[in-house]
């Protein structure tokens, strides 16, 4: 069998054309890209929005307690939120929330803001204040494993 490969030539303009895709599309305005942030610069940013810093104690509260309704944070993601929750209707598997033990835990601004969204109507009938995101944060950093 006679196998013809392509001219070196070839070989290295294609090479440059994948490169130049590649980092065409990873330059595109509003690529989402994963891990953009961390916990403590999410934990700045709600304290910088709310004008004071986040308090351990009333985040727990906050997470442990329902608010008018029959659902509270833990409700779904467990007390102490250190091991996998589950969602109280759908049943559907929840990961970890406590940084220390999820690296992958509010490290991506756009999930952090879309699920604090969610979950505040959820278990609030309204959004959180950025107070109360700052205290929930400060509490979730808070736990060890």
């Amino acid at each position: 069998m006679n196998l013809k490969l392509p001219h070196p030539k070839r070989w290295a303009c294609a090479g440059r054309i994948v490169a130049s895709t590649v980092l065409g599309l990873a330059l595109l305005p509003g690529a989402a890209q994963a891990a953009d942030t961390s916990p403590a610069q999410q934990l700045e940013r709600f304290t910088a929005q709310a004008g004071a810093p986040g308090q351990v104690e009333r985040g727990r509260v906050f997470f442990t307690s329902p608010h008018g309704g029959e659902w509270s944070c833990s409700s779904c993601h467990g007390q102490p939120p250190t091991r996998p929750g589950q969602h109280a209707s759908t049943g559907k598997a929840i990961d970890t929330m406590a940084p220390a033990v999820n690296p992958g835990a509010f490290t991506d601004t756009a999930k952090v803001d879309k699920w604090f969204r969610r979950n505040c109507r959820d278990v609030l009938q309204r959004e959180c204040s950025a107070g109360e995101k700052a205290d929930v944060l400060a509490f979730l950093t808070s736990l060890k494993p």
